[in-house]
């Protein structure tokens, strides 16, 4: 393309690699806002819904745990079922950023964004 210029053949290249790992980063981000993972504790009782951002989404809570004398079992099993769903976005997450660094030929364990 630009052969009789040196390194600008290159650095033409890079730029346009730049902008394509840009764009499937951004859409990598729209992706992860649109994909649920579902946390859960108290063996299903407490189910806390979040996107793969972490953002929480929903909370489902069995009724037969609401007891006046469990509120503080109740409260623990809702913060566990919620720390599940960051935990399983978090994963989700990385699992995503990994396929697309794998994807554009990069290493597997470089750490996007920079």
């Amino acid at each position: 393309m630009l052969k009789g210029l040196g390194g600008l053949g290159d650095m033409a290249k890079m730029m346009k690699t730049a902008q394509e790992m840009q764009a499937k980063m951004a859409q990598l981000q729209e992706d992860l806002a649109a994909m649920m993972v579902t946390g859960e504790s108290g063996a299903g009782l407490v189910k806390a819904t979040a996107t793969a951002k972490g953002e929480l989404k929903g909370l489902d809570i069995d009724p037969s745990i609401f007891n006046g004398d469990d509120k503080e079992v109740v409260e623990d099993l809702i913060l566990a079922a919620i720390k599940d769903a960051q935990t399983k976005a978090a994963q989700r997450s990385e699992e995503e950023m990994r396929k697309l660094t794998e994807g554009l030929g990069l290493p597997a364990d470089m750490k996007l964004p920079f």
